[in-house]
């Protein structure tokens, strides 16, 4: 999705049960904006969401 200009710019929040620094380090040298383990909290994700929103917005 980086690679693609059309993509590049969407924000993306990875959720996986591998929470790992070694998997967490790697998804963010990919260019994942968030990386959230599970269990997760919903109220964590949506305060993510909405920071990624704010973000992308003020670009």
């Amino acid at each position: 999705m980086r690679r693609d200009e059309k993509t590049r710019q969407l924000p993306i929040i990875m959720i996986t049960s591998r929470t790992a620094d070694k998997h967490r380090d790697h998804a963010l040298q990919l260019g994942v904006n968030a990386y959230m383990g599970k269990p997760y909290q919903e109220d964590e994700l949506l305060e993510k969401i909405a920071q990624l929103l704010v973000s992308q917005s003020d670009k």
